[in-house]
């Protein structure tokens, strides 16, 4: 059975091309290492370039997408299964479980929103997969600063930097989805009464 990459990304059409060309380049690297899509199910942006670059090099693409989204025609049809939901909570269960991975591609808030679910769920040892912030040209260098910040002020514990690894490089994300194997969380709280 083939592994499944979840990828957070965006879907603005209106980002600098170098954003859509990394994500079909993770595509085509999801396909050299025997992995499968499952995604948001959209076609703009670089979802619509992850799914395309997957799918025109045989891999399997699984699509996720409220009925919203798809009643606007955003929905990827070429997927090898188009998932239909009604919001956007279950398309995130969905897509969580339905995963053995996840990697967050440059984004806005929803990639963020996405992302950031699935390290809180790592936190507390729901989720025990491996999360890659795939960090392309300094994207995500505030965000990481701001967590050694989190770390600095006691709002959570030395070993969370560990429950994410991060990439500059579509071949990276796979390095270091096998580096994050195995890893899992300390408890949450200090100490408890």
């Amino acid at each position: 059975m083939t592994k499944l990459l979840c990828v957070y990304c965006a879907s603005s059409d209106r980002l600098d091309p170098k954003y859509y060309a990394a994500a079909a380049e993770l595509g085509r690297e999801m396909v050299l290492r025997g992995w499968g899509l499952v995604y948001g199910g959209g076609k703009t942006g670089a979802m619509g370039a992850v799914a395309r670059a997957v799918k025109q090099n045989g891999g399997r693409v699984i699509g996720v997408i409220p009925e919203f989204m798809k009643a606007r025609e955003l929905a990827y049809t070429d997927a090898d299964e188009l998932v239909t939901v009604i919001t956007m909570r279950e398309r995130k269960l969905l897509m969580e479980t339905r995963a053995d991975a996840f990697v967050a591609l440059p984004g806005g808030w929803g990639t963020l929103e996405e992302i950031m679910e699935i390290l809180t769920l790592r936190q507390l040892d729901v989720v025990k997969k491996p999360c890659v912030f795939f960090n392309q040209d300094g994207f995500y260098d505030e965000l990481l600063r701001l967590f050694e910040r989190m770390l600095r002020e006691n709002f959570f514990k030395p070993s969370n930097l560990e429950l994410y690894r991060v990439a500059t490089t579509a071949s990276g994300v796979f390095d270091q989805i096998e580096a994050a194997t195995g890893v899992s969380a300390d408890p949450k709280w200090f100490e408890t009464r």
